[in-house]
């Protein structure tokens, strides 16, 4: 029995969480899923899912199975299509980490644009402020905002975001509009940092292309581009953040510019991917696109 064949079944079953459905899925009868499993566990020696009336579930072995299978049977798809130049036709799953607030404003409105071109690719986004890890959770590409200290992996700068400062409405009503830095003694930051703990950097600021940092009061610290965005339309403070992401709210008055003449340095946009001799096609292809969109956004 094809051994690719039995991890294909396993896989769909594991993700459907049913054998009906994942035969519907597979077009096979419900009998040949179940003996493909089985005969998956027989070789194996061990037990992949837990059955119940309900649902089935993959026990703690199939959960390892799982994940290993999904990365094999991608690279058996990209070895399939290797030789094929037609790129409506690449198959198999590709893995990217982003910012959040990236994701959400450029990346998923135009993401129909490439799912189009290319049907039959399976994309797993993930959309965090945390760093992931690039090769140990085994994304194919991440894209990362600021300097980029990692060596172990090749690093495609994309773009240069244009920072600005924002207030809200609201805010700059209570506090007042500044005019100088001086003024922002008597006004408040929210302060964002990677981690919980870590000392916030205050107001960033530069001049004469040297960076000035000024420390700053403020009652609120976050770390996510969610809760920054939120903590300043809600008027707890300044933000310093990409003119690309906050585009939305200047533009309909949810947010002001603060003191032009102080901006953030521009903030770096990067490409990263793991260094290896055939970047497969199907990654090479989202990578272009995906540098294309960014760009058109900065």
């Amino acid at each position: 029995m094809n051994k690719l064949e039995l991890l294909r079944t396993f896989v769909r079953v594991s993700e459907m969480s049913s054998f009906t459905l994942a035969g519907e899925s597979l077009g096979l009868p419900r009998s040949t899923v179940s003996e493909h499993v089985q005969a998956l566990e027989a070789l194996l020696g061990t037990r992949l899912l837990q059955r119940t009336t309900r649902k089935v579930q993959a026990t703690q072995d199939g959960l390892v199975l799982y994940e290993r299978s999904k990365d094999l049977l991608s690279h058996m798809d990209e070895i399939e299509g290797l030789f094929r130049q037609d790129e409506a036709t690449l198959l198999g799953r590709i893995r990217v980490d982003m910012p959040n607030i990236l994701a959400r404003r450029v990346v998923m409105p135009r993401l129909p644009e490439f799912t189009a071109r290319h049907p039959l690719l399976e994309l797993e986004i993930s959309s965090t402020d945390r760093r992931v890890d690039l090769l140990g959770e085994g994304f194919d590409c991440v894209v990362r905002v600021g300097a980029q200290p990692d060596q172990s992996v090749v690093a495609r700068h994309l773009c240069d975001f244009a920072m600005v400062n924002c207030a809200s409405p609201g805010y700059v009503q209570r506090y007042g509009m500044p005019q100088t830095l001086e003024d922002l003694a008597q006004h408040r930051l929210v302060h964002y940092v990677g981690v919980l703990g870590a000392r916030s950097e205050g107001f960033v600021y530069e001049v004469d292309g040297k960076v000035q940092r000024l420390p700053m009061a403020g009652s609120i610290t976050v770390n996510s581009t969610d809760a920054y965005e939120s903590a300043c339309l809600g008027g707890f403070g300044l933000i310093q953040a990409p003119r690309m992401g906050m585009r939305k709210h200047l533009l309909g008055g949810e947010l002001v510019e603060v003191l032009p003449q102080f901006n953030a340095p521009s903030m770096e946009v990067s490409l990263l991917y793991a260094r290896q001799r055939h970047l497969p096609l199907r990654v090479r292809a989202f990578m272009d696109w995906l540098g294309q969109v960014v760009q058109s956004a900065s």
